[in-house]
């Protein structure tokens, strides 16, 4: 629990509002007067994704089965016009969202690799070892 003046004692959400925060970043970088459209894919994809505290997703928790897979839209005559532009429009932005988030990725990755040190110990080899103590 709690207060809502006081948020930074929920870590919880704060790292909710974090990831989501990113990816409405990774959603609405070429096009930032549409982040409000967003929100639903947002949501979609928090309820999609795995959750390690969970063992699954909140979609398979809720409903107790997998959630549906977006599939590309492929073009049908039959079709009216707007909606053949809605779902090419919505196979765009989601290329855009992973090419968007692909980068993002690299970009941590890069950093958390900046500045480590690989190196290999043989059978034998001594080395020193810092502990310091729990407070």
């Amino acid at each position: 629990m709690s207060s809502a003046y006081h948020p930074q004692s929920d870590g919880q959400t704060e790292n909710l509002n974090k990831i989501v925060e990113m990816y409405l970043q990774c959603f609405v970088f070429d096009n930032t007067k549409l982040w409000c459209s967003m929100l639903p894919w947002a949501q979609f994809w928090y309820n999609t994704s795995f959750h390690y505290s969970l063992g699954m997703s909140p979609f398979k928790a809720a409903f107790g089965r997998e959630p549906p897979m977006v599939l590309p839209y492929e073009r049908d005559a039959s079709d009216p016009i707007s909606l053949q532009e809605m779902l090419k429009a919505r196979d765009v932005l989601l290329q855009q969202l992973k090419w968007h988030l692909l980068k993002a990725h690299n970009y941590m990755k890069f950093q958390a690799y900046k500045k480590r040190k690989y190196f290999q110990l043989a059978v034998g080899d001594f080395a020193l070892v810092k502990l310091q103590p729990y407070r």
